[in-house]
């Protein structure tokens, strides 16, 4: 026992900080693991009258990990000595996937019990070697169970699933399967599990894109909910991005749907955020394992109690770092010892966060999926999405088509390879491909052209202009077979020739504050956060050029002449223009008002826009912020002073930059100086200036992010922001430049009017 648990905690201590996240094993802190087993005793001894350590209440921990659910409780003290030996033997149980994890729990485990019961040393046999997910899968399932090298497992196992088990507890695993195509580790599929989730979560969700519904922790809630039946307790605590995102609709109506009473603990934690919402967010409970939110969920199915389940729900607060929020758990009694806030969902299966009811009377930017509603714009589109950012994305023109070129050759030499070996059947296509992350960076979609044969072609006219994040351009690869999705973009900049322009806003499932920037260049999805970007107007190949002869395009008005029509009316103003109405549509979105009163309802669906009572002074407060926001690259820039070194070193060196930073020590910044780098700092920046928030956090912290010499650890290409201009001042200028936008940027937004909204 002393030898495991030291090899365990050795290596607890080294590699599994760094692979925590990515396998999804997060450590659940001892303050949280006895909160949920005194919770889960409150809870049970509160709805039927008896309580954990009562006879034939069975307890199951379907993902122990090291056990920590189970050796609490037994060591809480709820378990009277004359009950310890039964409650051991018949009533607890534990699933473990990982071998080594599931080893540490049955030492853990029959350690804490034999420190109890001070007899001779007892196996527990309620552990199980399995995936719990699959062991729930059927007959089918266990027919072959007893057929493998434990016997003993396959016995416990199937005795596990006869039992009625009253209380699930645990950590479920937060998601299983690859950060990258070239981890060949695709998800696991459960068809029973899965198509219960697509017949509830997923069949109530009002979002597009559905596949987070089949994360871990999310089956885990909906294994839980079938096997305690119609009467028991769950309890886990997991990630917690279901109480509030989009996609997570359906769920919470199930929830309050399948079960007589939910209590949501909220321990906040999102690392995902940034600015003054992480700050707000506090210390991650589970330290560096987890970047989400994380809940404490107390789901009850009580048969005898009818009516609308009662919700609870309780905020542990903020700017609180780890240690103040383990201590807080640390000292509550389990749920008695809350003062928990009864909520009522809305119509719209929030939670939290209540939408706006005026928000629904406002005109949408866009709908794909209704063309009967009125809409501002005819089309939008996502921005590019590469999936391979570091491949076709670079400062350098000369590097992203090396990098391109020689990426595009391999891929090449795959397919002649895999076509040359077709005849060995034996081989998959997960086999065959070479997996190294210094060749190629592999997706779905290549591996299926793989297997279609379809070699790709580089063209340097497919090398173009983009801007990556807020006032950074790079160079982008933009071809649609290296690209995962382009979406309509072709439609709204088809060549560098065509100009336009197209107000990207924050969309949907984005876990960051809603913003808005406008850009006359190709944007990335990330630009702004899950970016949905509106254009003045579209393009379309004319009708005498359908062969591709030429690059002959007609401009289609993206602004419909009902809309036109429709502002004209409103405000009795027949000059009205439609690219009036685009920059009003962008004042609006800065209005700080609009911001707040709305900002739960532009987490959750795109933007609505209201008459507001004074249209000019939005229209050209739009206009204004657009000339910032657009000419960054050539503004006058604000009088920062700047103090140089030597100045006999040639101006490309003297000016490269490795990584700028603030002046002061690292947890407070002196933001009104920037060490630009060993020759020059900035310094008598404005704080004022650090207002200006766009996808996130400041613009000019953007800057000092994005513009910094980095090398990617998996495929070893390195970006070099000093490549995207042959001035060598451009980048110090930049950051000036920018200084000065995010000041007029502030100055016209703290002008604004109050909506005043028109009721329609």
């Amino acid at each position: 026992q002393k030898i495991i648990i030291e090899l365990y905690d050795k290596f607890f201590k080294t590699a599994f900080p760094r692979m925590s996240e990515r396998l999804g094993i997060v450590y659940t802190p001892v303050e949280v693991v006895d909160f949920i087993v005194k919770s889960a005793d409150e809870a049970l001894r509160q709805e039927f009258g008896v309580g954990l350590t009562d006879e034939n209440v069975h307890v199951l921990d379907p993902f122990t990990g090291t056990g920590t659910f189970i050796v609490r409780l037994l060591q809480s003290g709820l378990i009277k000595p004359e009950d310890l030996v039964r409650k051991y033997q018949h009533e607890l149980h534990a699933n473990e996937i990982v071998l080594l994890a599931y080893y540490i729990a049955a030492v853990n485990i029959e350690a804490a019990f034999h420190g109890l019961d001070k007899g001779d040393y007892q196996p527990f046999n309620g552990i199980v070697l399995t995936d719990t997910f699959q062991m729930s899968e059927g007959k089918d399932y266990m027919d072959g169970y007893e057929d493998t090298m434990l016997p003993k497992n396959s016995e416990r196992a199937k005795k596990q699933l006869e039992q009625s088990i009253q209380v699930i507890i645990g950590n479920p695993p937060y998601s299983v399967g690859q950060i990258s195509a070239n981890d060949n580790n695709q998800n696991l599929k459960y068809s029973q599990l899965d198509e219960n989730i697509r017949n509830t979560y997923a069949k109530y969700s009002t979002a597009t894109n559905k596949n987070s519904l089949y994360d871990s922790y999310i089956r885990a809630i909906r294994w839980a909910s079938t096997r305690i039946k119609d009467k028991g307790i769950v309890c886990y605590v997991s990630n917690g991005s279901f109480i509030d995102t989009n996609v997570m609709d359906g769920l919470r109506k199930c929830l309050v749907d399948e079960f007589s009473s939910v209590y949501i603990f909220n321990l906040r934690g999102n690392t995902r955020t940034s600015g003054e919402t992480a700050r707000k967010e506090g210390g991650q409970t589970f330290g560096s394992g987890s970047r989400a939110t994380i809940v404490i969920s107390l789901l009850i199915k009580n048969p005898e109690k009818t009516g609308q389940c009662k919700l609870f729900y309780h905020d542990i607060g903020d700017y609180l770092n780890r240690d103040e929020k383990l201590n807080i758990i640390k000292y509550l009694t389990g749920i008695s010892g809350i003062k928990w806030t009864q909520i009522k969902p809305n119509d719209s299966h929030d939670w939290i966060n209540h939408r706006d009811p005026a928000f629904d009377k406002f005109i949408v930017l866009g709908n794909k999926k209704d063309k009967t509603e009125k809409v501002i714009f005819s089309s939008y589109s996502a921005g590019v999405q590469t999936n391979r950012d570091t491949w076709v994305y670079s400062f350098s023109y000369p590097n992203v088509s090396f990098n391109v070129k020689h990426m595009i050759d391999f891929y090449n030499s795959q397919v002649d390879e895999y076509n040359n070996n077709l005849n060995n059947k034996r081989l998959t296509i997960e086999e065959f491909i070479d997996n190294d992350t210094k060749k190629f960076s592999w997706t779905r979609e290549s591996r299926r052209d793989l297997e279609k044969n379809k070699k790709g072609i580089f063209n340097t006219i497919h090398i173009v202009s983009s801007i990556y994040r807020p006032y950074c351009k790079q160079w982008l690869y933009f071809q649609r077979q290296f690209n995962k999705c382009i979406y309509q973009i072709p439609r709204i900049f088809p060549n560098q020739t065509l100009q336009n322009l197209v107000i990207c806003v924050t969309g949907r499932g984005s876990t960051k504050d809603f913003s808005a920037l406008i850009s006359n260049t190709l944007p990335d999805l990330e630009m702004i956060s899950k970016s949905q970007c509106f254009p003045l107007h579209t393009y379309e190949k004319s009708k005498n050029d359908l062969l591709n002869k030429s690059n002959e395009y007609v401009t289609q008005e993206n602004i419909p002449d009902t809309i036109l029509k429709e502002f004209r009316a409103t405000y009795n103003q027949p000059k009205i223009s439609k690219e009036d109405i685009f920059y009003y549509v962008y004042g609006i979105l800065h209005s700080p008002e609009y911001k707040t009163r709305f900002a739960a309802d532009l987490k959750k669906m795109l933007p609505r826009i209201p008459f507001a009572k004074d249209f000019n002074a939005f229209s050209q407060a739009g206009r204004d912020l657009a000339q910032w926001h657009l000419n960054y690259e050539t503004i006058e820039p604000y009088p920062v002073q700047e103090s140089t070194g030597d100045l006999t070193k040639e101006p490309k060196e003297f000016y490269r930059v490795q990584k700028m930073k603030f002046a002061g020590k690292t947890r407070e910044p002196d933001k009104t100086t920037i060490i630009y780098n060993s020759n020059v700092t900035l310094s008598e920046i404005p704080l004022e200036a650090y207002d200006y928030i766009v996808n996130g956090k400041s613009a000019i912290e953007w800057i000092i992010e994005r513009y910094q010499f980095t090398t990617d650890k998996n495929s070893g290409i390195t970006n070099n922001p000093n490549d995207w201009s042959e001035n060598p001042r451009y980048i110090v200028d930049l950051v000036k430049r920018i200084v000065q936008v995010s000041i007029e940027t502030m100055k016209i937004v703290d002008k604004l009017p109050g909506l005043e909204e028109i009721n329609m």
